[in-house]
């Protein structure tokens, strides 16, 4: 008897207010409906050409390797870090957050030699207190999020570069959380390779890392470079200790988007389509106007969650603007209350994670759901929510806390 043939894909319908993914905008939607074209495709390498020159845009920068990972934001991640470390290299990561004990262990996982530094979730480092490690420790590679969605602070990094640079380091960050949402200047700040994602502030779905490489970057990469023998040509590459992963070794995903065009995998078509129309979006918005709009939608969820009598958590100096975290309040189960908003309402919001775990609520802001209109309906039916589990509030205080931050 053959199996029961489940019905088409339907989704519910969902506002999705967490810390990622969102709500992905419609108009990449419809790109990535597209039909498909041959990897060698003058069209398909023209998308490729002009999706490198857009993201040069989006992490303002020049630098010529700058492209996509195909992959969710942690294959940039891995790309990035196994591509630079070799075995024995060392690797400074300050950790204020559950991203920073990911870089640490995939950086464990490249064979490095990975030197740490803590500080209590909700708060982050400064320069200082990284410089006098970069100096104890000597690294590699300086490896740091910069936005972390598990505590919704942001690293300030405008002096790291050039830090890092000084005591003979490379920097990397995991911009995942924070690009397009939340300043971020690769150039300027002296970034050597910096990852991202589409599922938060750019408005699309997971599964494309864009990534964005220094020449320096590039020349470590370049010398551990190895052409696999199936391709290779005389004169190729071959190293006899090569970057410890095929599929994210940079060297040759870099000669397959490069002019050389060498066969490395067959592009993901469908996600280069979104991850182009994102950055696009971004670009034809403005990216200053895109920052600023995630501010202004930030500060009114943030305002009207306070209307709402919630504790804000961590720093707000170095809050992210594209997500809020808020202390659940004495009562509630937070587990359940968020089931309740999902069922009653369609709306999800986040948990936290490790420290933080059934104490933080976690609420977004971002991409094509940084608007009015969802701020505002998130905030009236959290209202609703607490009234239900006992918790004291005001009619429509937080509703009228947002909208006077609007005002404002």
């Amino acid at each position: 008897m053959s199996p029961a043939v489940p019905p088409p894909i339907d989704p519910p319908a969902r506002l999705l207010m967490g810390p990622g993914p969102i709500t992905a905008d419609p108009r990449v939607l419809r790109a990535m409906s597209a039909q498909l074209v041959g990897q060698y495709d003058p069209a398909m390498t023209a998308y490729m050409a002009e999706t490198q020159e857009l993201y040069r845009g989006v992490f303002r920068t020049r630098n010529d390797a700058t492209l996509l990972v195909d992959g969710t934001s942690r294959a940039g991640i891995e790309a990035a870090l196994v591509s630079l470390l070799a075995p024995g290299d060392r690797v400074l990561v300050p950790i204020f957050g559950r991203f920073g004990h990911l870089l640490r262990e995939i950086a464990e996982r490249c064979g490095a030699e990975v030197h740490v530094i803590e500080r209590e979730w909700g708060t982050v480092f400064t320069a200082a207190e990284i410089e006098a490690t970069l100096a104890e420790v000597r690294p590699k590679l300086l490896a740091v999020v910069h936005g972390d969605t598990s505590t919704t602070v942001a690293q300030p990094l405008e002096e790291l570069g050039a830090l890092a640079a000084k005591h003979g380091a490379l920097l990397y960050t995991d911009t995942t959380a924070s690009l397009g949402g939340n300043e971020f200047c690769a150039d300027e700040w002296g970034v050597d390779v910096a990852t991202a994602g589409l599922q938060k502030c750019l408005g699309g779905p997971s599964g494309s890392a864009p990534i964005t490489l220094s020449e320096a970057a590039v020349a470590v990469v370049r010398g551990r470079t190895s052409v696999e023998a199936g391709i290779r040509s005389a004169g190729d590459p071959v190293n006899p200790d090569p970057i410890r992963s095929n599929y994210f070794d940079l060297g040759q995903i870099l000669a397959y988007w490069g002019p050389q065009r060498l066969n490395h995998h067959t592009e993901a078509t469908t996600m280069l389509y979104g991850a182009r129309e994102c950055a696009r979006l971004v670009l034809e918005e403005g990216l200053d106007a895109r920052i600023e709009r995630h501010r202004v939608h930030g500060a009114a969820m943030t305002a009207g969650l306070v209307g709402l009598g919630l504790d804000l958590f961590g720093d707000q100096s170095v809050r992210m603007h594209n997500v809020v975290g808020v202390r659940i309040p004495d009562g509630i189960d937070g587990d359940a209350a968020r089931a309740a908003l999902l069922a009653d309402y369609g709306i999800e919001i986040g948990t936290s994670f490790g420290p933080l775990h059934g104490k933080v609520w976690r609420v977004g802001v971002m991409g094509y759901n940084a608007r009015r209109d969802t701020v505002l309906t998130t905030l009236a039916a959290l209202e609703q929510m607490l009234r239900r589990g006992g918790v004291a509030v005001r009619a429509g205080a937080g509703v009228d806390a947002a909208l006077e931050s609007y005002a404002a």
